[in-house]
């Protein structure tokens, strides 16, 4: 029997099996069972077939990926977005390959993918899907673009990407587990959880641990605990765009915001666009920038002063210790302290060490020793 075969019986077994305390720990056998079968497969099939996924190289300040089936609309929002040259057509599958353009704003280099149509069934490999997939895993923030007559692809878009282990607007689970030589698997949590010691040491068991400690600092179902134990899922935030809206009429426009809430999308929050006409991109510009959770730094320069037409761009929550990193030289190795005015300061010129928490807008001078 092959691989697929199995995959396939499992998970028959477990739509056929009905959840219950009774039924908990031959559900979670079978759980973590069958996501270290697909786990095998990925990996036959990625060195079988010469390895799979496009390998796109980053480039900028971050990357963001435009996900969404074939005709959304992809091509059009990035050539609108950036300077790349998408061809653009009105036919499916117009997008033959990964194909990046750079959008600049607020100082910061952006790269965006604009990745081939998924179609359903991508994360097993069809219409080229995992190829599509393993980009978007490397991307630090996902798109999704949905045809305002199409709302209902979000919940299978959302679908494929799970099974390619890719969780959206979620953090890792807090869990940790730590090998041991001896006394075998020990659970141990700083909550009252649902699921009970023996459907854990199950999950642990078919993942291969024998003796290890489990220490659980969250409530958690089965699958996020298969999560939490296998430790290769990718967590990243999204959004929701609905692209083509110039060509419904206001009258339309409940319908579309019923369809959202259907999939637990606030319309407040989803970014109405046309990208055939431009219209709406400010507000998507300023969304990318909020959800990667940039930050602009300007760089205090000695004899040249601020320097804002070109600022540093880091992560919120960097330190001065990153910022010296990203400058390179030998920022690092000669710092003796430096000096920050703006929002992370308690005043003008606060004079402050490589822990110092930095935020957007900030300007900053380093003084290195001589």
């Amino acid at each position: 029997m092959g691989l697929e075969e199995e995959i396939r019986e499992i998970e028959e077994e477990i739509a056929d099996t009905p959840y219950n305390k009774s039924t908990e720990e031959h559900i979670g056998r079978l759980k973590a069972k069958l996501a270290q079968k697909k786990e095998k497969l990925e990996k036959q099939q990625s060195s079988g077939g010469g390895g799979y996924g496009y390998g796109v190289e980053k480039h900028g300040d971050a990357t963001v990926a435009l996900v969404g089936f074939p005709s959304a609309g992809k091509s059009t929002l990035l050539n609108a977005l950036t300077n790349a040259d998408s061809e653009v057509g009105s036919y499916e599958f117009t997008t033959l390959d990964v194909n990046p353009g750079m959008l600049k704003y607020n100082g910061a280099n952006i790269q965006i993918l604009d990745v081939p149509g998924l179609i359903e069934g991508a994360a097993g490999g069809r219409g080229g899907g995992k190829e599509v997939l393993s980009v978007v895993r490397t991307a630090d923030l996902v798109v999704f673009i949905l045809d305002v007559f199409e709302i209902d692809d979000y919940a299978r878009l959302r679908e494929e990407l799970y099974k390619n282990k890719v969780r959206l607007d979620t953090d890792p689970p807090r869990i940790t587990v730590r090998k041991k030589g001896k006394d075998g698997l020990r659970v141990d949590s700083s909550v009252d959880l649902d699921l009970d010691d023996g459907t854990i040491k199950e999950v642990l068991r078919e993942n291969g641990f024998i003796n290890a400690d489990i220490t659980i600092g969250e409530q958690v179902d089965l699958d996020r605990l298969i999560d939490g134990v296998m430790d290769n899922r990718e967590y990243l935030p999204s959004v929701v765009t609905v692209n083509k809206v110039d060509l419904i009429d206001p009258d339309y426009l409940p319908t579309v915001e019923e369809n959202l809430r259907g999939h637990d999308i606030d319309p407040d929050e989803a970014v109405f666009i046309s990208a055939e006409e431009e219209k709406g991109l400010d507000a998507l510009k300023e969304r990318l920038w909020d959800e990667l959770g940039l930050m602009r730094i300007y760089m205090d320069k000695p004899g040249r002063g601020v320097d804002y037409d070109e600022p540093l761009i880091l992560w919120e929550g960097d330190t001065v210790e990153d910022a010296c990193r990203k400058l390179g030289g030998n920022f690092e190795d000669r710092f003796r302290f430096a000096r920050v005015t703006g929002p992370s300061a308690k005043h003008d010129e606060q004079q402050v060490g490589t822990d110092h928490e930095l935020a957007d807008e900030d300007v900053l001078r380093i003084v290195r020793r001589k």
